[in-house]
């Protein structure tokens, strides 16, 4: 009887310390993860400009033809305008061009 009680006292923490190990490994492989994605897609949704060339989660394909708080406006067909959440868009195929800015020589500049 007394051998039984020495040995569980030292056995205590081992099911402690695997539980602790178990949320460890759950939240490095799991949580992180999942975390990380949904930010970036935050990002994505919040940087939709107009011209660029999105999928929904749907699997439709449009351009974006105007943007508010939100929705998102998709041409989906040449006259056919569609309007959806932010969050229904899944990824941008194409981002829009943007304007270059025009180069500045250095005989345009005027000096004093």
């Amino acid at each position: 009887m007394l051998y039984a009680q020495e040995s569980g006292g030292a056995g205590g923490f081992t099911p402690i310390l695997m539980i602790v190990l178990l949320f460890g490994v759950m939240y490095f492989m799991m949580i992180r993860p999942q975390q990380k994605r949904r930010r970036e897609a935050t990002a994505m949704q919040s940087s939709l400009g107009h011209g660029d060339e999105v999928v929904t989660i749907g699997g439709l394909y449009g351009t974006v033809v105007g943007v508010d708080d939100e929705t998102v406006l998709l041409e989906v067909a040449p006259g056919v305008q569609s309007r959806y959440a932010r969050p229904a868009i899944a990824r941008v195929v194409t981002k829009a061009e943007q304007p270059a800015e025009p180069a500045v020589d250095d005989a345009d500049v005027v000096k004093d």
